[in-house]
């Protein structure tokens, strides 16, 4: 059965480190309005209430607007975890959730669905490869005449934090501890690749700040301090720091000069993208396919693109 076909209602959970957003897809198509929750990450107890809260909200629009029941709930969380249990456990951006929580069985029994778990960028990179990015981009080569067909990928998602996924030859790439394609600290195995020239990726770096993973640039927090850090240098700065898309309304000249240090913004966007490209130069060299990037901070690409073309050669 082609994707677009299937009749068949799932609930969907996009959990990132600061917000829950719940959807129903059927046939590869939203078919209600998203709902948005805080993500409560520091407290396990309101992060699950929230969690039961949205799908039932989704639940019951989905009865409203479709007259259907769906069948079957899948989301997904950001980082490694016993997903094929349901197992929730240990994710910096999550530490409510740290030690271990059966969150797949409490959904099921409270709901009465069944419940697929994985990791966010998994899921966002084998989603693009199936229904997105690699289709469109196959296509747009078949119309230029070329024979090349493109059979892997490498996907990325830019938020809370930098999450990642690998898909070859159709199939989703989860490695030994549910962690492949975690391009922030990526485990892997032996990847073939599109050119016979993929390869293994253990922990990539981080070229800001060499002492760390690459997500301590590649992140909202990363984008903050270092705009903090210059406001701090030059003795200016809110009391409380901004969003990342209040810096890139700075960086873009949209709050005016009252609001914000636009330079200081466009620096810290940069500090961001040479982090990314690095990161990137580097992945794409071992896995040898396209890439496609999403993520709520990917909205500000017009600030950080530039600097991670520029960080391919």
């Amino acid at each position: 059965m082609q994707l677009r076909d299937d009749t068949r209602v799932v609930m969907t959970l996009d959990a990132g480190g600061t917000n829950f957003v719940f959807g129903a897809m059927r046939g590869g198509e939203e078919i209600v309005d998203p709902v948005n929750l805080p993500a409560e990450g520091d407290d396990l107890q309101k992060s699950v209430a929230n969690i039961l809260d949205g799908f039932s909200q989704v639940e019951a629009a989905i009865k409203q607007s479709h007259d259907a029941r769906p069948v079957a709930i899948s989301f997904a969380f950001p980082g490694p975890a016993d997903y094929e249990r349901g197992v929730i456990g240990d994710l910096g951006n999550l530490p409510g959730y740290r030690g271990g929580v059966p969150l797949g069985a409490i959904i099921r029994e409270r709901l009465d669905l069944p419940v697929f778990i994985n990791n966010d960028g998994d899921l966002f990179a084998f989603g693009e490869a199936i229904a997105g990015f690699l289709p469109w981009l196959n296509g747009q080569m078949e119309e230029a005449g070329s024979p090349k067909c493109f059979r892997n990928l490498l996907g990325v998602t830019l938020g809370t934090g930098f999450g990642g996924g690998i898909v070859t030859d159709g199939r989703l790439h989860i490695g030994d501890n549910s962690a492949g394609g975690e391009i922030w600290c990526l485990h892997g195995r032996l990847h073939i690749g599109d050119n016979s020239a993929g390869g293994e990726i253990w922990c990539l770096r981080n070229r800001s700040i060499p002492t760390t993973t690459a997500e301590e640039s590649v992140s909202i927090r990363g984008v903050q301090r270092t705009y903090m850090a210059a406001l701090a240098e030059a003795g200016t700065g809110p009391e409380s720091t901004p969003s990342p898309k209040d810096i890139y309304r700075i960086g873009m000249g949209e709050s005016g000069e009252s609001e914000g240090d636009r330079d200081a913004a466009r620096a810290a966007w940069q500090a961001f993208g040479v982090a990314l490209g690095d990161a990137l130069a580097n992945a794409v060299t071992l896995i040898d396919a396209p890439i496609v990037i999403g993520g709520g901070v990917a909205g500000a690409h017009e600030l950080f693109l530039p600097a991670v073309i520029k960080e391919r050669s």
